[in-house]
């Protein structure tokens, strides 16, 4: 492309500073170095992880930075070394990268590899920014920063796709419903028959379900305090709904009431420490296994030991347990052969300049995703 070795100037919605609004700004965005690759971005879910960093008034040294991880574009240029990737290809940038030589990498135990964004101090995503604004260095957000015109990436952390797939759908791929998806598949490895409860119908917990469903659960209750989100849970496969506000005991008892022991698989969607100790307590003794989907830092968890002694599992899941670069070209695939929905979680669609207005949406409860496109 006739852009290739050059800085592009786009727009981008930056986060100055801790809980303000974002800020479209005008920045650059430099040419890929060795083993990076320059995207021109096509859409990008917003998802609450975005948000929660937003709002993150400790974390004084992770601003300014332009946010979104759930993002699908195409390739505008190549660094020095990527072979794997060339100009027009189809990408999705991945939060978990991929190297396919460390140890993580190679065991079937983990989806997590050793030279992800976050392990790698030195990573340019973290202090060799290719993006600038005003003269000043903004900093990348996991690695990918989707929610600006172009961003760069590392080649490890990125796959390519099918060139007919909708990059406006596909981009949901990069974070929440892979997440929902796999902590079913993969993490808990949800077998036939059995019971489960989901605690949180966002997009995640949305896809929880929608992979206990795909897992052959014969019934998995969805649990949530906002009622308007079941209707689009028995969409996804949930067999029941369950208010805790409707109820004067902890739903934990209630749970365990509803099915004689606990179910036997929970999912904690939410990223609250409380529902956390919640799900494990729905869960069967004996062998009842909870997954901790949801992301939180700033809290700690605690319960008491004989849930676990009782023969229970706690577990948690990161990505889903998918290996990012190998599974996620097979989870579009999966979406084109309409072997999995992504449609139905999108409930707006937005320009970029009014990605204030999709936080208002998710906080207000009124959205599951809404997808930016640019």
């Amino acid at each position: 492309m006739e852009t290739a070795g050059k800085v592009i100037k786009c727009k981008a919605a930056i986060a100055w500073e801790p809980v303000k609004p974002l800020s479209i700004e005008e920045v650059e965005v430099a040419p890929p170095q060795a083993h990076e690759v320059r995207i021109k971005m096509a859409a990008t879910g917003v998802c609450h992880t975005d948000l929660y960093v937003l709002n993150d008034v400790k974390n004084e040294k992770g601003f300014p930075v332009i946010l979104g991880h759930e993002g699908a574009g195409v390739v505008e240029s190549v660094g020095e070394g990527v072979t794997k990737f060339k100009p027009g290809d189809k990408v999705i940038p991945l939060i978990i990268s991929q190297c396919g030589e460390c140890e993580g990498c190679l065991s079937p135990k983990t989806n997590l590899c050793d030279k992800n964004w976050y392990n790698l101090s030195h990573d340019m995503m973290l202090e060799k920014s290719r993006i600038t604004c005003k003269g000043k260095q903004i900093l990348h957000f996991t690695g990918t920063s989707t929610f600006c015109e172009y961003t760069v990436v590392n080649d490890i952390s990125l796959c390519k796709i099918d060139d007919s797939a909708p990059l406006d759908k596909v981009c949901l791929l990069a974070c929440g419903i892979s997440t929902g998806y796999g902590a079913a598949l993969n993490t808990a490895k949800v077998e036939p028959g059995s019971s489960c409860a989901v605690f949180g119908l966002g997009a995640v917990g949305l896809a929880t379900v929608m992979g206990c469903n795909a897992a052959g659960a014969s019934r998995i209750i969805a649990v949530d305090i906002n009622p308007a989100k079941f209707e689009k849970a028995k969409e996804f496969g949930a067999t029941e709904c369950l208010n805790p506000q409707d109820h004067s005991k902890p739903v934990q008892e209630v749970l365990v009431e509803m099915t004689g022991r606990g179910v036997d698989y929970s999912f904690e969607c939410v990223g609250n420490v409380e529902v956390m100790r919640a799900a494990l307590e729905a869960c069967r003794q004996g062998w009842g296994t909870s997954v901790i989907v949801g992301w939180t830092e700033r809290e700690e968890v605690s319960v008491s030991p004989v849930q676990l002694i009782g023969g229970r599992t706690w577990k948690g899941t990161c990505f889903g347990g998918w290996k990012s670069v190998e599974s996620v070209p097979k989870l579009v695939n999966d979406y084109m052969a309409k072997k999995m929905k992504l449609d139905e979680f999108i409930t707006h669609t937005l320009p970029l300049d009014r990605v204030n207005e999709a936080f208002d949406l998710m906080t207000s409860g009124k959205s599951i995703r809404t997808v930016l496109v640019f």
